[in-house]
């Protein structure tokens, strides 16, 4: 039931690309006044945090792996993008200059690693 490694490259460069993103000084990150007014921080984390899930259950998708351990995989996932989430706003908070700790971004990174997760369970076990 191995998995070869270069199929989980785009989830791994992805993680990457993420925290390149948030280690940003505050000064680097644009702010648009009007997107501010509906959140557009958060819908972004939302976004990522979904993608970085769909892009580590990938390799998953055709493998011999039962549905069921499938799910569990896929649940572990999202519950360590929703810890990576969290371990980046320490990370923010203690050593990035101008960035803080939001419990929102926290929040927003879970709730996009529920959706992650909620679309690889149906869009990936319905056609096994």
């Amino acid at each position: 039931m191995n998995i070869p490694t270069k199929k989980f490259i785009p989830g791994i460069a992805w993680f990457f690309i993420l925290l390149f993103l948030m280690c940003l000084p505050g000064s680097d990150v644009p702010s648009v006044g009007w997107l501010d007014k509906i959140y557009f921080d958060k819908w972004v984390h939302i976004g990522v945090f979904a993608l970085l899930v769909t892009l580590f259950c990938w390799p998953f998708y055709r493998s011999n792996y039962s549905s069921q351990q499938r799910i569990q995989l896929f649940l572990k996932i999202a519950i360590a993008a929703s810890v990576w989430g969290i371990a980046t706003e320490f990370i923010q908070k203690f050593f990035v200059p101008g960035r803080d700790f939001d419990i929102y971004d926290w929040i927003s990174d879970t709730i996009g690693a529920v959706i992650g997760y909620w679309f690889c369970k149906k869009k990936f076990l319905s056609k096994v």
